[in-house]
């Protein structure tokens, strides 16, 4: 009986040299490398120990061997009679529970696991980490979309009925727009940025009695895990409410196909909203994952050919 394995990186059903992210119920454009994995520490073994382990790994290697002929040889039958489409879409579309690598197009489960450091939050689709500022925390348990890190605790909304937060940060990669610069869609994606932040949320509630003005705190080129970004900068003001500073970063992905990448920042202004400097800390920390020595950040430089 076939399970659907969770939402990871596997081997590219059509292209087995990549990994590709699978969401739990289809494939995704999102391709990359794959991570080489670590060579085992040597251990002492006992005498005629090396010779059982070398037969047995290859008794495995040839029943996989085996295993990737049976299954070629049938997609090469199934061609011959007219049937190619139909079994390539079903492999393609039900990844294969064991999680073992064949030359079958089910996905095989992938190295890269969340990171398990404190200080980091990472965004394994778009193949990036964000530092974890003092005073925030992941948001791995809240269920609001693309959301990952806000400042503790909540508070009572303002205006319409509701619990609010005085930061959060979200991650997304950008797939519904024709916008190809990450200065068009940062100028682009400002507006909607603030209108979720600060003026209707997912249940049409008014949290803030919507945003009465906005304006242009600053924008502008930006180096982000070594690729060219843009981003844009709005304080708002709320009909209730010390209203809030909201910022638009777009820049290409590290990992896959290099989509670009979107990161929304929104922060109440006020005594209890975090410091502005949060945002230029977050943005100067992204690194591609297992990449720690890749910078950027407002003012750096852009890395070459980007």
């Amino acid at each position: 009986m076939s399970m659907t394995p969770p939402p990871g990186w596997y081997r590219d059903p059509s292209y087995p040299l990549v990994e590709r992210w699978w969401d739990g119920t289809a494939w995704t454009e999102h391709r990359r490398q794959p991570e080489a994995p670590a060579p085992p520490a040597a251990q002492p073994q006992p005498a005629g120990g090396g010779s059982r382990r070398a037969k047995a790994v290859t008794l495995t290697v040839a029943a996989v061997v085996l295993v990737a002929a049976i299954v070629t040889g049938a997609v090469v039958l199934g061609q011959g009679d007219g049937g190619s489409d139909a079994a390539a879409k079903a492999a393609s579309a039900t990844p294969s529970a064991s999680g073992t690598r064949s030359s079958s197009p089910s996905p095989t489960a992938s190295a890269s696991e969340p990171s398990d450091d404190p200080s980091v939050v990472e965004d394994e689709l778009n193949g990036i980490t964000l530092p974890l500022p003092d005073g925030w925390a992941r948001a791995d348990r809240l269920a609001e979309d693309d959301l990952l890190m806000v400042t503790p605790g909540t508070y009572d909304c303002p205006g319409d009925p509701g619990l609010c937060r005085h930061g959060r940060v979200f991650s997304s990669t950008v797939t519904s727009n024709d916008e190809k610069s990450p200065k068009a869609l940062a100028q682009h994606d400002i507006k909607s940025a603030a209108d979720s932040a600060y003026d209707r949320d997912v249940l049409d509630n008014r949290p803030y009695r919507g945003i009465t003005s906005h304006e242009v705190v600053k924008s502008g080129s930006v180096a982000v895990g070594g690729r060219a970004g843009y981003f844009v900068r709005w304080r708002v003001r709320t009909g209730v409410g010390p209203g809030g500073y909201v910022e638009s970063l777009a820049f290409p992905a590290s990992t896959g196909s290099q989509s670009l990448v979107m990161v929304r920042f929104a922060f109440d202004a006020g005594a209890d909203g975090p410091s502005l400097s949060d945002m230029d800390r977050i943005t100067k920390g992204i690194r591609p994952v297992d990449d720690a020595a890749t910078g950027g950040g407002v003012g750096s430089s852009i890395g070459p050919g980007q």
